[in-house]
């Protein structure tokens, strides 16, 4: 058994929105595919990976360093001790061979996508969802089917009144989410409450509005932006400054009783461990948004969850960012809180397998070997032309 080939594309995905930081005219992503030997049902199992939005593709650095490290590699240094599957720990290992600790940017996204489509590849082989697999190697064997989703959107653009705002997100709700998400930090504060309370006003009962600013804030914004937002409901209050400056996190409690998020731009185990020695996340009520695609992997996520555990933390608080499958099967198989979803952004790599409806909040996960991604015919064809 053993790896034959591994291919990178760089696609674009942008869309003419953006956040307050960033927009996304240009934004490209990678997609991996991971050929092996193995053949089931008649095809040869290929894994498939791609990297989360507002991260850019990193071809150059998996063809530079990342994929000859695997392609190079004794096959059988690869794979698990009964060599009946490729072993994912073990080819992470190589691909962190000579890499430095610290130093967690763009190397975290390229690994991070690698990882994605040797776990898709590895449940293939086995036969099984990779949420199956995942509750059996490392949960009760039984994973949760039903999994909490919500709508991010709510990004500025030009022309872009709070009618059309309102409309956006009542098409969220139409399609089964209770729960939406909606940027603010780029506008005067004024225009974002205008905006938040435009949003509130079309929500219905159990319906609830998240805000996220992108980590735009200073420690001053931030504060004005929390002593604003506690008048309001809200789901939660994300990321209101830079993820590494966890002091501002940590004071932000004071000003702020509510439900914070955060963690989506820290990308590996020991940044997750500063955020919830340093940042003063409460566990009662807090959410943690890492995301494996762009923080080394499943493998690194793992060591993450572990982590969270010795910490006081549940499993229950990750909702990570970034709106994928590998996300949404690391949800049901290991019991996280749920999973982002954009319904109609940064397509056809957003969304669900086809005939899989959001209703009260939650998608059931099918029966579909690997992360899934084959159920999804616009995805899949592009899938299928980097492997063909």
């Amino acid at each position: 058994m053993k790896i034959l080939e591994i291919r990178e594309a760089t696609l674009p995905i942008s869309s003419p929105i953006r956040n307050a930081y960033i927009d996304f005219s240009k934004m490209t992503l990678s997609l991996v595919a991971v050929v092996t030997d193995v053949v089931r049902d008649g095809k040869r199992v290929i894994g498939y990976g791609f990297n989360s939005n507002g991260r850019y593709g990193q071809g150059a650095l998996m063809r530079e360093r990342f994929i000859p490290r695997v392609l190079e590699a004794d096959p059988a240094s690869l794979v698990d001790e009964a060599g009946a599957n490729l072993d994912p720990h073990k080819i992470w290992n190589c691909l962190f061979t000579n890499e430095k600790p610290g130093g967690h940017g763009e190397r975290s996204v390229a690994i991070g996508t690698m990882d994605m489509a040797v776990w898709d590849a590895v449940a293939k082989i086995a036969g099984v969802p990779l949420f199956q697999l995942l509750a059996d190697r490392y949960g009760n064997g039984t994973p949760d089917r039903k999994v909490f989703v919500y709508a991010a959107g709510g990004y500025y653009y030009p022309g872009k009144d709070l009618a059309k705002l309102q409309d956006e997100m009542r098409g969220y709700l139409d399609r089964g989410y209770s729960v939406v998400k909606m940027k603010i930090g780029g506008a005067p504060l004024a225009d974002d409450l205008r905006r938040i309370e435009s949003v509130l006003g079309i929500l219905g009962n159990g319906q609830r509005l998240c805000v996220d600013a992108n980590g735009r804030f200073d420690m001053d914004t931030a504060i004005a932006y929390a002593k604003a937002l506690s008048q309001y409901p809200l789901f939660w209050y994300e990321e209101a400054g830079d993820p590494l400056d966890f002091e501002l996190q940590a004071v932000l409690r004071s000003y702020y009783p509510g439900p914070m998020a955060t963690g989506e731009n820290l990308f590996s185990m020991q940044d997750a461990r500063n955020l919830v020695r340093y940042g003063g996340m409460r566990p009662d009520r807090d959410w943690l948004q890492f995301d494996c695609a762009l923080s080394y992997g499943l493998v690194e996520y793992l060591r993450t969850l572990d982590m969270l555990r010795q910490h006081g933390w549940s499993a229950s608080r990750c909702i990570p960012h970034g709106g994928h499958q590998m996300s949404l099967n690391i949800a049901a198989g290991l019991g996280l809180g749920g999973n982002e979803s954009y319904p109609d952004l940064f397509q056809p790599f957003g969304g669900f397998p086809d005939g899989v409806k959001v209703e009260d909040g939650y998608v059931t996960m099918p029966d579909l070997p690997g992360i899934g991604f084959e159920g999804k015919a616009d995805l899949y064809e592009q899938m299928r032309k980097l492997a063909s």
